[in-house]
C-alpha cells in the first residue's frame, strides 16, 4: 500500500524516535546534575562557610577551581575528553566513546562551576558518537552520516524544545532532486527532532522569550535602525573572532591542559567578579535577569555584553568543553538593552531581536539558526519580515569573513 519512497522513509522511523528520545535524555541527566551541582557549589557551600556567593573573592576561587579541575579530567581521560571545541564545528565527527565519560564530567563540571559556554557542542558530540557507535553495530547497512544527522537533529530538537531548528539547519544542508525530494530527506531527521523536543518537554521547558513591549506595525525607519543594529553586533562579534585564535594559541604556550585550564579559570573569575555573578553560567537563565530587571543602566549593559563576550572568547580559548550559542545570545541580549536605553525611540523588540540575529550569526554562520534564535527570544510575529530583511546585509557583511574558531594547527 506504500509507495517505495514511504517505505524508505519508514525505514529509519523507529530509529530517528529512539535516538531523538536517547538525545534529550542525555542532555536531560547532564543538566539535572549539573544543576543539582551548581546549588551545592555557588549556594549551600557558600552559605555552610560563611561567604556570599555574588564576592569578587568566591567567584575568582571557584572559577580558578573549576578551571583546575576540568584541566585535571581533560588531562587524565582518554582521547584527552574529546578534540577542543575551539577547533571544532557545532556538527563534526564522531569522537571516541572512550572520550565520553571524561567530555560529559568536563563539561557537567564547566556548567556547574560558571564557565561562560553552554552545553550544546559537547552534547551534540556525546550523541553523535553514541548514535554511530551503537547504531553501526544493530544496523550496519545504515550510513555512519546517517546516524550522525539523526542525532544532529535529536540533540537540536532537545536543547531548544522544537524541532523547528532542526528542519531550518538541515534544510540547507541536504540538498533534494526529482527522485528524492528535500522533505524525503528531512522525514527521519525532523522524526528524531520531535522525538528530543517533546522527551524534553516532559521535564523542563527551555525558556528563550523575553517579556519585552509588542513591536506593531513596521516602518520604513526601524530596516534602517535594525541594519545599524545589526552591523554593531557584527562588529563587536568580529572583535570576538579575532582575539579567539590567537588568545588559543597564546594559551596553548603553557602546553599542560591544568595549568592552561587553571590559568584560564582565573581569567574567568576576575571576568566574573568585574561583571559580576549575572554575567557567569551559559546565560540562558541570566538573560531573563536582564529582561525582568529594572535596575541597570546604559553603562550596566554595556558591561555585561563586554565581558560576557570576553569570558566567552576566554574560556574557548583554554579549551573548556562547551559550546558558543547561548552565551553568545546572552551577548546580544544585553547589547540589544543598552541600545535600546541609549535610542529609546528604537524599540527594544528591533535592538534585541537584531543583536541577537548579529552575533548569533557571527558564531554559527547559520543563517537559519540566527533568524531562529532571534525569533524565539522576541516571539513577535511581525518582526519576522524586518529579520528577514536585515539578516541580507549582515550576510553581506560576513561574506569571507574568518570563522570563530581556532586555528587547527594551534599547539
Amino acid at each position: 500500500m506504500l509507495h517505495p519512497r514511504a517505505r524508505t522513509m519508514l525505514l529509519l522511523a523507529i530509529p530517528a524516535l529512539v535516538i531523538g528520545v536517547a538525545s534529550s535524555l542525555v542532555l536531560i541527566v547532564v543538566m539535572k546534575v549539573a544543576s543539582v551541582l551548581q546549588t551545592m557549589l555557588w549556594t549551600a557551600l557558600p552559605a555552610n562557610i560563611g561567604f556570599s556567593p555574588d564576592s569578587p573573592v568566591w567567584i575568582i576561587v571557584m572559577l580558578t577551581l573549576t578551571g583546575i579541575a576540568v584541566g585535571l579530567v581533560i588531562r587524565f581521560s582518554p582521547d584527552h575528553a574529546g578534540p577542543d571545541p575551539a577547533q571544532e564545528p557545532l556538527i563534526g565527527a564522531p569522537v571516541s566513546p572512550a572520550a565520553l565519560p571524561g567530555l560529559i564530567v568536563a563539561l557537567i563540571v564547566g556548567l556547574a562551576g560558571g564557565v561562560s559556554l553552554g552545553p550544546e557542542h559537547p552534547i551534540m558530540a556525546v550523541n553523535i558518537a553514541l548514535a554511530v557507535f551503537l547504531g553501526s553495530r544493530i544496523l550496519p547497512r545504515v550510513d555512519a552520516l546517517d546516524w550522525t544527522i539523526l542525532a544532529s537533529a535529536g540533540t537540536i530538537g532537545a536543547l531548544f524544545g522544537t524541532p523547528v531548528a532542526a528542519a531550518l539547519i538541515f534544510s540547507q544542508t541536504l540538498s533534494g532532486n526529482n527522485d528524492v525530494p528535500l522533505w524525503d530527506k528531512l522525514f527521519a531527521p525532523l522524526m528524531a527532532a520531535a522525538a528530543g523536543a517533546l522527551t524534553t518537554s516532559l521535564f523542563f521547558h527551555p525558556h528563550f522569550s523575553l517579556p519585552l513591549p509588542d513591536y506593531g506595525q513596521m516602518q520604513i525607519a526601524d530596516i534602517f535602525s535594525g541594519a545599524i543594529v545589526v552591523a554593531i553586533a557584527i562588529a563587536l562579534g568580529m572583535i570576538a573572532v579575532w582575539c579567539l585564535p590567537r588568545l588559543h594559541r597564546l594559551m596553548h604556550k603553557l602546553k599542560h591542559p591544568v595549568l592552561i585550564l587553571g590559568v584560564g579559570g582565573l581569567l574567568l573569575g576576575i571576568l566574573g567578579a568585574i561583571g559580576g555573578k549575572v554575567t557567569l553560567f551559559k546565560g540562558l537563565d541570566e538573560m531573563q535577569q536582564l529582561a525582568f530587571s529594572q535596575v541597570f543602566s546604559v553603562s550596566d549593559y554595556l558591561l555585561f555584553a563586554v565581558i560576557k563576550l570576553a569570558a566567552l572568547v576566554v574560556a574557548a580559548a583554554s579549551g573548556f568543553r562547551g559550546g558558543r550559542i547561548f552565551p553568545a545570545v546572552f551577548v546580544g541580549v544585553a547589547l540589544g538593552l543598552m541600545l535600546h536605553e541609549h535610542v529609546d525611540a528604537v524599540p527594544a523588540a528591533i535592538t534585541v531581536s537584531c543583536s541577537i540575529l548579529g552575533l548569533v550569526l557571527v558564531v554559527t554562520r547559520d543563517a537559519w539558526l540566527s533568524l531562529f534564535m532571534a525569533a524565539v527570544v522576541v516571539p513577535d510575529s511581525t518582526l519576522f519580515p524586518l529579520l528577514c530583511i536585515v539578516m541580507l546585509p549582515a550576510w553581506l557583511l560576513l561574506a569571507g569573513k574568518p570563522m570563530m574558531m581556532a586555528w587547527r594547527n594551534d599547539k
